[in-house]
């Protein structure tokens, strides 16, 4: 959102008597399908029957997955990560969790053991790009887009998967918490991209004038830009409709303040108020750990803690609501096996992804895993790729998004599925 938090009486009235977009940062590739249809579901809101919603956390960066599940006591490991390397023993805030007796969960991460103990949580090791690339920009682009090594693909694979779906929704069938439209959501289908939901609440008085604007939206004669001020304003008034932003916080959520936490938090909020949300897209940033990875205040130990409170406070808010929601982390690729010169990592190959949600076949660690030495490493110094990232995502949209079609999410990929699901 490009408003500050001081200015925010200006903007709306700017908005309504200019008609500019800027308020909502919303980023359409073509016309919306279901711009007429979300009217009704607007003012009938339970009309719709709640859908299936998928959260996705893009951890840019690059997370090191050695250092999230670590083998447990390894020698290659000792020697070659002696700063980065925890053991399952001894000092209770710096010690492994212990998984299955061979891997252990990192210290900062562990509010996310107890979904792993009760079958909730899985982790799939050894995921990554089939094609070697330790660009951040490039390897980003090749997964958001799912297309690794294709620059060329114009839409997001989340996109392509808000089309495959292939019924009518309401303005927030897909939302992404960001500054900016994520790749992922690039393509011809609707969505949202919004910082705060408050940016979306107007008062009484400026939704009879936003109704007005609508009328003049309507009238407009380029089609892309009419559909967009209506999808805009469609969602404003759902967020009136619903009482979106008063939706009630489980008091034991500790969301921590930070722009994950907030994300996710008003993630819950449009779940709650079954606003037709569908797929929602959070970022965690910060993972590029080149140095001083695992001291107190360093890269890894901020994020990954970070990111553990936000899931779980995430979780537990939705109570009842759990059933019909798949939350999956991803990462552009992993870090060196061998920790440098400044106690950090640099840009390896393979890395981890946590999944959770109540129909996952959890409390297991999938993926191949080699025995850590030279000879089994990618260029003798990264964990290889044995999981191409489009059989995670593919087995995510088919079991919990009922998208059978793997062609249509990732063109000319045929690979298998993965048996994370129940």
């Amino acid at each position: 959102m490009c408003e500050e938090k001081g200015n925010k009486h200006w903007s709306r009235r700017s908005f309504i008597k200019t008609s500019g977009l800027s308020l909502f940062t919303t980023t359409l590739g073509g016309v919306p399908s279901f711009v007429a249809q979300a009217a009704a579901s607007i003012l009938e809101p339970a009309s719709f029957q709640r859908k299936k919603v998928l959260v996705c956390i893009f951890q840019r960066g690059a997370m090191d997955g050695i250092s999230a599940v670590q083998p447990i006591d390894n020698a290659f490991l000792k020697k070659h990560r002696p700063n980065l390397v925890f053991s399952a023993t001894g000092n209770a805030s710096k010690k492994l969790l212990d998984l299955n007796g061979a891997f252990g969960l990192h210290p900062e991460l562990a509010p996310l053991a107890p979904y792993y103990k009760n079958g909730t949580l899985a982790i799939l090791h050894g995921v990554g790009s089939p094609v070697a690339n330790r660009s951040h920009f490039d390897a980003q682009d090749f997964m958001e887009s799912g297309t690794p090594g294709i620059k060329g693909t114009q839409s997001g694979w989340l996109n392509r998967a808000m089309g495959a779906m292939g019924h009518e929704a309401t303005p927030f069938k897909a939302v992404s918490f960001t500054p900016t439209s994520p790749r992922s959501f690039y393509g011809e289908n609707a969505h949202i991209v919004v910082q705060d939901l408050s940016d979306l609440s107007f008062s009484a008085e400026e939704l009879q004038e936003l109704q007005k604007l609508k009328e003049l939206y309507q009238k407009e004669s380029m089609a892309e830009l009419a559909n967009a001020g209506i999808y805009n304003i469609e969602a404003a008034e759902m967020m009136a409709s619903l009482d979106i932003l008063n939706q009630p916080i489980n008091p034991n959520s500790a969301y921590p303040m930070s722009p994950l936490g907030s994300g996710l938090k008003q993630t819950a909020k449009l779940i709650k108020a079954n606003a037709g949300l569908e797929i929602a897209f959070v970022e965690s940033n910060g993972w590029d750990t080149h140095s001083r990875q695992n001291v107190d205040y360093g890269g890894f130990t901020l994020r990954a803690r970070d990111l553990a409170q936000s899931i779980s406070a995430f979780w537990e808010d939705l109570g009842t609501l759990q059933d019909d929601v798949v939350v999956m982390t991803m990462t552009e690729f992993g870090r060196t096996v061998m920790e440098n010169g400044s106690f950090g990592t640099d840009h390896g190959r393979a890395s981890c992804s946590f999944i959770l949600g109540n129909g996952i076949n959890g409390g297991k660690i999938y993926g191949s895993f080699p025995e850590l030495a030279f000879e089994n490493l990618e260029d003798n110094r990264d964990l290889p790729v044995t999981t191409d990232f489009r059989s995670y995502f593919a087995t995510v949209a088919s079991k919990h998004l009922n998208i059978k079609d793997k062609s249509s999410l990732f063109p000319g990929w045929d690979g298998e599925l993965l048996e994370l699901f129940r």
